[in-house]
Parts: structure tokens; sequence; C-alpha cells
């Protein structure tokens, strides 16, 4: 399974961690998205940033 994920809010006055997190998914503008295969270490990124994403699981792709 896929994971799109959208950024929906800014990180500005974000906790720096936080903005490398939102950065490592491949992210950095509001509106951008990307796919990423469904793993372990991408789940615990977006619960640690998922205020600021927007999640969409595809399906057979």
């Amino acid at each position: 399974m896929k994971l799109k994920v959208t950024q929906i809010r800014s990180t500005i006055n974000r906790i720096e961690d936080h903005k490398r997190v939102v950065e490592s998914l491949g992210l950095g503008k509001i509106g951008k998205s990307r796919i990423h295969n469904d793993t372990p270490s991408i789940r615990g990124m977006i619960k640690k940033v998922g205020y600021l994403l927007k999640v969409e699981e595809l399906q057979g792709e």
C-alpha cells in the first residue's frame, strides 16, 4: 500500500524537529504532495507532524 502525504499547514513558528520531519518527508510548501510506501518509519513521521498534513491511502499502486 502507498500513502499520499500532502502538507496543509505552514511550518513557520513550529518546533525545529517538526520542520526537519516535514522536510524529510519531501515536503516544504503548502499544497505539495508526495507518495510514500506504507512503512513503520513513515507512519511514525506522519504521527509526529500529523497536524500539518493530510494523508490518503492509495489502493492498487
